[in-house]
């Protein structure tokens, strides 16, 4: 059974209209990023960004210039998808009640945000919605910008705004032009070194 991330990763996947759109064209034919911007009427930046999503999650690959539907990745998404139960997001068993409670209010049934809490205003909530999110990075791996852009973009469409947040907090840290990004080994008080 696929595990809760690659579902959603699969779900959001297809259920944005331009993405649909994407890979409707790429279904008819391999196609380039400035012929897909074009027919879709889009600006570069969003379709790269759709397809880099497509992208991470299997849908898509790409070949020199040219992104290509993956077909078997799809069919093998979608079978893996429906084997076995799944069900919706519940809090963690080893957060404790108070941060179950706040993780409640602030995220979709499905394990979204549904709203950042604000950082000065509700410092102990917005570090807690950070820490949830952190938890998809793995200690002791370095991620490029875009590998952090398409885990952020699980949790919610505003990914430039929360790699910021867990940098400017000290949970992620990251090379000074942007190229690496690793998580921050946690020290013993809690609190980022």
């Amino acid at each position: 059974m696929a595990d809760n991330h690659e579902i959603l990763d699969f779900v959001k996947a297809l259920a944005h209209a331009d993405r649909l759109k994407i890979v409707g064209m790429l279904a008819q034919r391999p196609t380039r990023l400035a012929d897909i911007t074009e027919g879709l009427s889009l600006p570069t930046r969003q379709v790269f960004k759709h397809l880099a999503f497509l992208e991470f999650v299997g849908l898509v690959h790409k070949k020199g210039e040219i992104f290509e539907l993956d077909t078997n990745g799809l069919e093998t998404l979608a079978r893996r998808q429906f084997e076995g139960k799944h069900s919706a997001y519940g809090s963690k068993p080893d957060l404790v009640k108070d941060q179950q409670k706040i993780l409640a209010r602030f995220l979709n049934s499905d394990g979204t945000i549904r709203q950042v809490p604000n950082s000065r205003t509700q410092a102990d909530k917005f570090r807690i919605v950070l820490e949830y999110i952190l938890a998809a990075f793995e200690p002791g791996t370095f991620y490029t910008e875009m590998e952090v852009n398409s885990i952020l973009l699980r949790n919610n469409e505003d990914v430039a705004g929360l790699r910021r947040d867990l940098v400017d907090v000290g949970m992620l840290a990251r090379e000074r032009d942007g190229s690496k990004y690793w998580r921050c080994p946690e020290p013993v008080d809690g609190r980022p070194e």
